[in-house]
């Protein structure tokens, strides 16, 4: 049987169309890019909504676990004063997500963070964030335009799984202002750009925790989604033996 791999999702308004005319619902959403990924490397996708309760029974279901993007994490998590460009809070699925990253953890489940999703990562495990990369680098490359993504090039740090996955130098695609700040307890760095910076990370002691910047899901390279979906499929393997 596929895995099945979790799928973070948001609470949003969407438009749904309807004879003569249209309706704004508030709904629990993820773009479809996440699904076809996990779908096109061999895993059965299970959306999840934000919510802080049945941690367990969420996770007893499911063989993998895939931290979607979105907007910002509330500083007030990783123990900063706000920024003037940090926007589109949303302390409810912060918490249900920070949660369900640590019970995650805890079982040692196959986790891919993406974007937000790997800086979820990083503030569980004690780290914290740069708020405005461009006051560091100096430029908006990493989020050159809203809505598109930027097209760059990420070196891989020798001897990471992530390393293994894709080889020295991957392209990638991104869409971030915020990074990585203090690393949380395990993590090491695992992939940067050619500005420095830091655009993934991985927990080595753990069978597959990784967390990347960019966004795997809108490129066409589709070996880290193969290897995520089969390392749940090994977990599955083994819960069930």
């Amino acid at each position: 049987m596929r895995p099945v791999i979790g799928i973070t999702t948001y609470i949003t308004t969407a438009r749904f169309g309807f004879t003569g005319g249209e309706w704004e619902l508030e709904s629990a959403l993820v773009p479809a890019a996440y699904v076809r990924a996990v779908q096109g490397a061999g895993g059965r996708p299970f959306l999840i909504p934000p919510a802080e309760e049945a941690v367990d029974e969420t996770l007893d279901a499911l063989d993998g676990l895939l931290f979607s993007g979105g907007s910002d994490l509330d500083p007030e998590t990783y123990g900063q004063d706000p920024h003037p460009e940090t926007t589109g809070v949303a302390p409810e699925r912060d918490r249900a997500e920070l949660a369900l990253l640590q019970g995650a953890l805890a079982r040692d489940l196959p986790v891919l963070a993406v974007c937000r999703g790997s800086q979820v990562m990083n503030v569980a495990l004690g780290g914290d964030l740069v708020q405005h990369l461009p006051e560091v680098v100096g430029d908006e490359k990493h989020k050159h335009t809203a809505g598109e993504f930027a097209d760059h090039d990420v070196d891989l740090e020798p001897g990471t799984r992530l390393a293994a996955v894709l080889g020295d130098r991957a392209p990638v695609k991104s869409h971030h202002h915020q990074g990585f700040g203090r690393l949380g307890e395990g993590l090491r760095e695992a992939a940067r750009a050619h500005d420095g910076t830091l655009e993934a990370l991985e927990d080595p002691a753990r069978r597959f925790t990784l967390g990347v910047l960019w966004h795997p899901e809108a490129g066409e390279d589709q070996r880290l989604f193969e290897a995520f979906v089969e390392e749940a499929h090994r977990y599955r393997s083994e819960r069930r033996s």
